[in-house]
């Protein structure tokens, strides 16, 4: 087999660019269509050389890796439920006011000009929701929200704020996934019918912990609680040691789907122009009333978009893997995604794409990129904080994501096919389905 067209610039070698540079970069991004919305951001800065003040909910985990990626800019504002990470954060950010409940950060928000949100899944929206009121822009790790409806309510509350907002999704960022976008737009495989993704992580699985150890000192186990239903704490949840596995039970997040769905179906979403699909299906497994599924299957159907067709999308996750895949028929790659077109194949993962039959495209002449390299995921978000610049994946573009990826988890649940009301925001077929598109929250949460 030969080697597989491949891209991985630099993402970084832009940042340091002239401001001229991104000037052209904004206005190039706007002109290519690279991602299926836009929406353009009030600039709060008087220039693209002014620092913006920032303040970052969740200083732990991935809320150190973005902390790290922001600090470029000036750090006003630190807030962890737990004081081992907050302390630490603030060693490094001395001057920065430290908070523990991230409601009280926003009693004042003279002090800072835009948020980052590195939360645990159950607690984004509530975050997000105070800063988009406030009139902040907003960085928010993947996934966006913890269910259906919350996805929605941030989405159109970033509509209404104007602010600069960007989701987690740092893979999209890449110059692969870009070249591959660029395939599937141009038709080189064709009008794409068929989409298959599939993932080797299986995050899932088991039962709610019986022990009830002490809190650990210094873990405000109240407030990491938040609007989910009260238990007793366990090191299960947040650890000591490890990864933390919170995000496999549904009080707190939605296993494998709603995380690596925020990357892998976002590369479909965006090549394909995605929205909103009209049904789901999952593979008739038992869901568990306390976590999702290591492993499962979905397949979404979408309608025609304009000139596109409509398709079929199914997702698999865990042990299993598409027949095509089973069969032999593309290069088994552990997880990957891959297109079916009239008139060819396209498969891909991170870091790597290939046209397939491999022989039908030895001459094939791919097109010019016509979408900008990336300033870098987080380095796109602080540009158009200070320029009014979009972003690729702003609250409208990765709120409907979020909602297609907290789908699958709903028909896993639901037990059956389900239609979707994408406008009533209702499953037509399953009104059960209402209590997992929206929950009730704990006394004292109230998101907006």
């Amino acid at each position: 087999m030969s080697k597989p067209i491949s891209s991985s610039p630099n993402v970084f070698t832009i940042q340091t660019a002239i401001n001229r540079r991104r000037f052209i970069y904004a206005s190039a991004l706007a002109a290519a269509g690279s991602t299926a919305f836009h929406l353009h951001a009030k600039p709060k800065l008087k220039s693209p050389n002014e620092k913006l003040n920032i303040a970052v909910i969740g200083s732990g985990g991935r809320g150190a890796s973005n902390l790290k990626d922001v600090s470029g800019e000036n750090i006003v504002a630190l807030c962890d439920v737990s004081e081992e990470n907050l302390n630490a954060a603030a060693a490094k950010h001395p001057d920065a006011k430290k908070f523990i409940d991230f409601r009280k950060l926003f009693d004042d928000t003279k002090s800072f000009d835009a948020v980052v949100v590195s939360t645990t899944e159950h607690t984004h929206a509530f975050a997000t929701m105070l800063a988009l009121k406030s009139g902040k822009h907003v960085y928010c790790e993947k996934p966006l929200t913890h269910s259906v409806w919350e996805a929605r309510m941030i989405s159109e509350a970033a509509k209404k704020a104007k602010v600069a907002t960007q989701m987690g999704t740092q893979i999209h960022a890449t110059g692969n996934y870009r070249r591959v976008v660029e395939l599937i737009q141009s038709r080189a495989i064709g009008a794409v019918r068929e989409a298959h993704i599939w993932v080797a992580r299986a995050w899932g699985d088991g039962d709610r912990p019986k022990e009830t150890p002490p809190v650990p000192a210094g873990l405000h186990w109240d407030l990491w609680i938040g609007p989910a239903p009260e238990r007793p704490f366990h090191n299960e949840y947040v650890g000591p040691g490890g990864r933390p596995r919170w995000y496999k039970f549904w009080d707190f997040g939605g296993g494998t789907m709603s995380d690596l769905g925020a990357h892998y179906n976002d590369l479909a979403f965006w090549a394909l122009k995605l929205r909103h699909p009209l049904t789901i299906e999952a593979d008739q497994r038992t869901p568990s009333r306390e976590t999702a599924p290591a492993t499962m299957s979905v397949t979404y159907e979408y309608g025609a978009r304009g000139e596109l067709p409509p398709v079929k999308l199914s997702w698999y996750q865990g042990n299993i893997k598409p027949q095509i895949w089973m069969d032999g028929k593309i290069p088994k790659w552990d997880s990957g995604h891959l297109f079916i077109g009239d008139k060819g194949m396209l498969l891909c993962d991170y870091g790597k794409h290939v046209l397939l039959p491999e022989n039908d495209f030895k001459d094939f002449k791919r097109p010019d990129p016509f979408i900008p390299e990336s300033l870098g995921h987080h380095a796109e978000w602080i540009h158009a904080c200070k320029t009014g610049a979009p972003t690729t994946c702003n609250f409208e573009y990765s709120g409907a994501l979020t909602e297609a990826n907290h789908l699958g988890n709903v028909a896993h649940r639901v037990g059956h096919k389900i239609e979707w009301d994408a406008n009533k925001l209702l499953v037509k077929n399953a009104p059960e389905a209402a209590r997992i598109i929206r929950r009730e929250y704990r006394k004292g949460w109230k998101l907006g």
